[in-house]
C-alpha cells in the first residue's frame, strides 16, 4: 500500500482511508507492506508490527499480489510502471 496519510504532504493520519483499508485487510488475513513519505511513524505507533513498513515505495511491492494507492502524493502520480510490474507477483 502506498500512502498512509489522510492527505498528501502531511503525516496526519486522522480518518485516513488507508487505516480502514488496513483494518479490513487484516481481518481477512492479508499481509500488508506499506510506504508513506511522512506518516509511517504515526501509523507504526498506532498499528505496530501488524503490518510491515518499507524504506521506499518500490520495496513494499516485492512479492505483493496487488498495489493500493491510498492517497495523492505526487510521487505516486507518475510511478515507474516497470518497477511496479517487476515487483508484483503478476502471472
Amino acid at each position: 500500500m502506498w500512502g498512509l496519510a489522510f492527505k498528501p504532504n502531511t503525516d496526519d493520519i486522522r480518518e485516513a482511508p488507508a487505516l480502514y483499508i488496513i483494518e479490513e485487510l487484516l481481518k481477512d488475513g492479508a499481509t500488508i507492506s506499506t510506504y508513506d513519505p511522512e506518516a509511517i511513524n504515526n501509523v507504526r505507533a498506532l498499528i505496530g508490527d501488524k503490518i510491515s513498513y518499507a524504506e521506499n515505495q518500490y520495496d513494499c511491492l516485492e512479492g505483493a499480489d496487488a498495489l493500493i494507492i491510498a492517497t495523492e502524493w505526487n510521487e505516486f502520480r507518475t510511478p515507474n510502471f516497470l518497477k511496479i510490474v517487476t515487483g508484483l507477483k503478476i502471472k
